[in-house]
């Protein structure tokens, strides 16, 4: 089965709540997963909010890492999501929970963009575009 990407949904409770404060020790954290996955990394924007909490997404070429922090709760939640048969998702998901200092991790692995049937990889190419493959907002249905 080839995918066009992989999602791993990354739940980390029981971490260390003064790091997952630290808005600067959360973005060190993220930017360190990135490159050692060996993402190219496009992007990084980071916010604390108050009282605490930090949220931030580290855009990569191959796609991104996100993470809304719950210091009050010692949790986090993480997603990355690559493309591509180079990046580790799984090395960069490891980093997190050491620095985070998480006693009880949940890694859970999505393949996203699961186009074709068999044993053949999907190519990178463009495709020609047509308004036959795309449905026309008219033709939607509401489901109550």
């Amino acid at each position: 089965m080839h995918a066009l990407g992989t999602h791993l949904l990354i739940e980390l409770k029981d971490c260390n709540s003064r790091i997952l404060r630290d808005v600067g020790a959360v973005q060190d954290a993220m930017v360190a997963a990135a490159k050692a996955a060996q993402a190219t990394i496009v992007c990084v924007t980071f916010h604390e909010f108050s009282p605490f909490g930090v949220s931030g997404v580290v855009v990569i070429a191959e796609s991104h890492l996100t993470i809304h922090t719950w210091p009050e709760y010692r949790y986090a939640a993480v997603d990355i999501f690559t493309c591509g048969d180079i990046l580790q998702p799984e090395v960069a998901a490891d980093h997190l929970i050491k620095v985070f200092q998480c006693k009880t991790p949940s890694v859970v692995e999505m393949k996203r963009g699961i186009l074709s049937n068999g044993k053949t990889k999907l190519p990178h190419k463009v495709v020609e575009d047509t308004m036959e493959s795309h449905v026309r907002i008219d033709e939607l249905q509401m489901v109550p």
